[in-house]
C-alpha cells in the first residue's frame, strides 16, 4: 500500500468525520470580579485549609537574622543586597560547577530588576527568599572568550546600574569610560575562556544582555536562584551585607 494512498484515505476520513461532528454552540461568558463582597464558601475553605496551614508554616521557618534592612535603591553601581545575592550564587554554584564539570567559576552577573523586594531587618524566613526572588529562574554558566566578556563589561559601564556582580572589580568614570577591570584579581585576558554564572532569563537575552548568546558552551546546574538564597540564609547566623568597591566610579581615566 503506497504512502499516497494512505495519505488520501486519511484525508477522506477527516473530511467525513468533520461533516458528522456536532456543531459547537455559541458560548457566552461573564466576567466576575473578585471582590471583598464575595463570601467565601465554607466547603472550599475547609478543603484548602490544611494545605494553607502547611505552606504558612513552611514560609515562616526562620533561617537567620539580618542586622539591618537593605534595599536595591541604596547605591548607584553596587548595593548591599545585590552583592549578597551575587556572592551567594557564587559561593553555592562554584562547588557544583567544579564537581560536575571540573570547571572553576570566574564571575556572577545578575540583574537589578531581578531583585523584587528588600531584605528586612530582623528574622529572615523562607518567605523572605520568595519575596526577593519570586521567579523560577535557574543558574546557568556560560563559557565565553575574554573578548565577549568585554561586551559584558561594556554593557555594565554604559548601563551604569547596580546589576549584581561577583568575582569582578570594575571602575568607570562618570562619563562611562573604563578605569579598571579585573576578574579574580587579574586583568582581563581577551584570549582566555571564562565561566560566567547568570540566570537563565538573562542568558536568553533578558534585559538586552545579548552577549550571552555568544557563548562557547552552556552548563546548567538545576539550581534555582531562590533556592540558593534559602540555602545561603540557612547557612548563616547573622547577615551583614554591605556595598563595597567591586563596581564604583573613579576619577581616573
Amino acid at each position: 500500500m503506497s504512502f499516497k494512498f494512505i495519505k488520501f484515505t486519511g484525508l477522506i476520513f477527516v473530511f467525513f468525520a468533520c461533516r458528522d461532528s456536532k456543531v459547537i454552540p455559541n458560548i457566552s461568558s461573564q466576567r466576575i470580579p473578585i471582590e471583598k463582597s464575595i463570601k467565601p464558601k465554607p466547603s472550599i475553605e475547609n478543603l484548602i485549609k490544611p494545605y494553607k496551614l502547611h505552606i504558612e508554616k513552611s514560609m515562616n521557618e526562620v533561617l537567620c537574622y539580618s542586622i539591618n534592612a537593605h534595599s536595591k535603591k541604596e547605591g548607584s553601581l553596587n548595593t548591599a543586597i545585590g552583592n549578597m545575592m551575587a556572592d551567594a550564587v557564587f559561593e553555592l554554584s562554584a562547588p557544583l560547577l567544579k564537581k560536575r564539570y571540573g570547571l572553576d567559576l570566574d564571575v556572577v552577573l545578575l540583574n537589578y530588576g531581578g531583585i523584587r523586594a528588600s531584605l528586612p531587618k530582623g528574622l529572615i524566613r523562607i518567605e523572605t527568599a520568595y519575596n526577593i526572588m519570586p521567579f523560577e529562574n535557574e543558574v546557568v554558566v556560560s563559557q565565553m572568550k575574554g573578548s565577549v566578556v568585554m561586551d559584558l563589561v561594556n554593557y555594565l559601564r554604559t548601563a551604569k546600574r547596580a546589576h549584581p556582580i561577583s568575582g569582578m572589580t570594575l571602575k568607570i568614570t562618570k562619563s562611562g569610560e573604563l578605569g579598571l577591570l579585573k576578574i579574580q584579581n587579574k586583568p582581563l585576558d581577551l584570549k582566555k575562556t571564562y565561566n560566567i554564572a547568570t540566570s537563565d532569563y538573562l542568558h536568553n537575552g533578558g534585559d538586552r544582555m545579548n552577549f550571552f548568546k555568544k557563548n562557547d558552551s552552556v552548563f546548567r546546574l538545576d539550581y534555582k536562584i531562590r533556592n540558593i538564597l534559602i540555602d545561603y540564609f540557612g547557612s548563616q547566623d547573622t547577615l551583614k551585607p554591605k556595598a563595597d568597591m567591586r563596581f564604583t566610579y573613579t576619577k581616573k581615566r
